[in-house]
């Protein structure tokens, strides 16, 4: 998935929308635990109702990691079954140094075949640059996170008053470029969203925390936008937690439609 097909993307489903799997096997409806592979049967449901709303998924490896081997089986058969028209992002976080990460990166780009996965930057540039040496395949950088904890470390400042994630910000922008990098910018952030965008002007931004967390879409519009849109809205609970019954796909649609819907008028109103 490259950028332009990702703009390409957008603009023909209208929507910049990115459907979140963190499927826990304890909030799935009761009926799928009967099955094979309940974890697989529900993202299969979700994906087939959200397909042609939303332009990329975002499995969150953990809650695939935690079920052992019938967990990454699980989650190879979902990434296996996304549409290849959609982005497909591996929530991770890794973020290590040398082999580590290049084993890091045959993991999620070879093995599972995904687009992207979220990378933490805190050992430096050695620890992400093993995954940039695949084609057409990218980085999402933890760059802003909305977090309780993020108060800890990210907004702690130097000597001349500049915010550490700044620093993280402009040093990472010279590892990569628009066309492998992107970064992660909490939505409940609004304002240092902003803030963001004037340093990596030109970035896509993966934002998490619209919907069952609070975030605005429209101060994500506001503050994130650039002429490419530059923008993956993620939203996870708000979707595929929609019911805990048999109808749990529908519902997920509909949530996911009022999304996209938003979406279409943002882009209309961009002239996108």
């Amino acid at each position: 998935m490259t950028r332009q097909g990702l703009i390409q993307q957008i603009r023909e489903k209208k929507s910049f929308l990115c459907v979140g799997l963190d499927t826990d096997m304890d909030k799935i409806p009761a009926h799928l635990l009967k099955l094979e592979d309940p974890i697989f049967e529900f993202n299969k449901a979700i994906i087939d109702a959200t397909k042609d709303l939303c332009v990329a998924y975002k499995p969150n490896v953990a809650f695939y990691e935690a079920l052992g081997p019938k967990g990454w089986e699980s989650l190879k058969k979902t990434i296996d079954y996304i549409p290849s028209h959609c982005l497909t992002i591996a929530d991770a976080k890794r973020g290590d140094i040398g082999n580590t990460s290049t084993y890091y990166a045959k993991t999620f780009f070879e093995y599972l075949n995904c687009d992207a996965v979220t990378v933490a930057p805190y050992m430096g540039e050695d620890s992400v640059t093993p995954f940039q040496e695949f084609k057409n395949k990218w980085v999402i950088l933890l760059a802003l996170t909305s977090n309780k904890g993020a108060l800890d470390f990210q907004f702690t400042t130097d000597s001349n008053g500049e915010e550490l994630y700044k620093k993280v910000l402009k040093k990472s922008s010279k590892w990569g470029s628009e066309e492998n990098l992107m970064y992660v910018v909490g939505a409940t952030r609004a304002e240092g969203i902003a803030e963001v965008r004037k340093i990596v002007p030109n970035h896509f931004f993966l934002v998490p925390g619209v919907g069952a967390q609070g975030g605005s879409l429209e101060d994500v519009a506001k503050y994130g936008w650039n002429n490419d849109c530059g923008l993956l809205v993620n939203a996870s609970r708000s979707i595929i937690y929609a019911s805990n019954g048999t109808d749990f796909a529908e519902k997920g649609r509909e949530e996911a439609k009022k999304l996209q819907q938003e979406m279409e008028l943002i882009l209309k109103e961009k002239h996108f």
